[in-house]
């Protein structure tokens, strides 16, 4: 590799990290933050959360990568364009195409970077998310156990407990259960405990009241007790993860057998076909990005109103790619044959950027001004 396609493909590299970092972090804050509301207000460890948004962070990824591309490839080129490198090394005989060469690797670089993603990282991380959420889900203990505080592990339950000793007493205990419509049942003791009885959980509560009132009739009863059981197994459902999904499948699976994932997961087969050649079209998009971001602003001469207005045009020309990628995507869902529209988009994004490369390219003779009807070509400057 020339020492001008290393330097500037380090320079590449330095500026995709760091907007991939911003990028990151403002979605995955985004992320955390929900999660954070559901897991610790149902009474999570901080290392629950931390796994959480941990199994996240590949689909964050595979979202920003295609932008960070194009960032860095519009920052690096704007800045060598202001400093005169990219014009130093055109007098040197550097056509655009052979300028693009370092770009073209870098595309393909980020583009190796999201296949990783695609066929191993996400699939991966979504399963295991899907599998821990579902754990978290039935665990009484997690969701029970925290006092001080009213919990709602359910629709219409409401529990409460005022402290839990270091024996494992639960103190002034409330439950309130308006699960049944028509029907509300509180429950109150002054101890209570979690109890495993084989698959089920029970909570024996010991010295309280029962107040059940019926809201068709308005009669409410009261029940005095000294021990009594409660099943909380309800409380958090029983609901198993729905692996089935087709973004839970591998990418090998999807190519040897993609009838039975379509059957499995009750999709039609042009879906699934959309998912398998959209894990492959996707590294594409990447390499699209940063041409895109370089060829539009390689057009563009010098400006001492800057090059907002590359900028801009090659926003839109990212936009109308991913237009063509929603597009596309219905016409496939309905008829899998027609599963080589998915690279549709990232054809068309080569094409502009290959046009855009050819007008920089193209010969620009001297310019011709008309001076009193006569049409005047001064060479070197000269005047006429």
């Amino acid at each position: 590799m020339a020492r001008f396609d290393r330097y500037m493909l380090s320079q590449l590299m330095v500026l995709f990290g760091f907007f991939a970092l911003v990028l990151v972090s403002i979605y995955w804050i985004n992320q955390a933050v929900r999660l954070f509301d559901s897991l610790i207000g149902d009474g999570q460890s901080a290392f629950v959360f931390i796994e959480f948004t941990a199994l996240t962070l590949p689909n964050v990824i595979r979202l920003v990568l295609p932008m960070s591309a194009f960032a860095g490839a519009v920052y690096v080129t704007n800045r060598l364009s202001t400093e005169s490198e990219l014009v130093v090394m055109q007098a040197t005989g550097f056509s655009p195409w052979r300028l693009a060469r370092p770009v073209l690797i870098y595309g393909i670089i980020v583009g190796t970077m999201m296949a990783a993603l695609t066929h191993f990282l996400v699939p991966a991380s979504k399963t295991q998310f899907a599998l821990r959420k579902s754990e978290i889900s039935q665990n009484v203990t997690a969701k029970l156990l925290s006092d001080g505080a009213f919990l709602h592990p359910s629709e219409g339950i409401t529990f409460y407990i005022r402290e839990i000793t270091p024996e494992g007493a639960l103190e002034d205990m409330f439950l309130s259960d308006r699960s049944t419509p028509g029907q509300s049942v509180t429950y109150t003791a002054t101890r209570a405990y979690l109890v495993r009885d084989g698959e089920s959980t029970k909570l024996v509560m010991i010295d309280g009241l029962v107040q059940s009132y019926n809201t068709r009739t308005g009669r409410l009863f009261n029940t005095h007790f000294d021990d009594f059981s409660y099943d909380v197994g309800g409380l958090v459902g029983n609901a198993k993860p729905n692996l089935d999904n087709i973004q839970f499948a591998s990418t090998l699976d999807l190519i040897r057998d993609p009838q039975t994932i379509a059957d499995r997961a009750n999709v039609s087969y042009g879906r699934v076909m959309e998912e398998l050649h959209g894990r492959f079209s996707q590294p594409l998009l990447c390499v699209v990005a940063a041409l895109i971001g370089f060829s539009t602003l390689l057009v563009g001469g010098f400006s001492r109103f800057g090059v907002w207005r590359q900028i801009v045009a090659a926003l839109l020309l990212l936009v109308g790619v991913k237009i063509i990628e929603g597009i596309v995507a219905d016409p496939l869902r309905s008829n899998e044959d027609l599963w080589f529209l998915v690279y549709v988009p990232s054809l068309v994004g080569l094409a502009i950027s290959g046009a855009l490369l050819g007008f920089a390219a193209r010969p620009r003779g001297p310019r011709t001004r008309k001076s009193g009807g006569i049409s005047q070509s001064p060479p070197n400057g000269a005047a006429t």
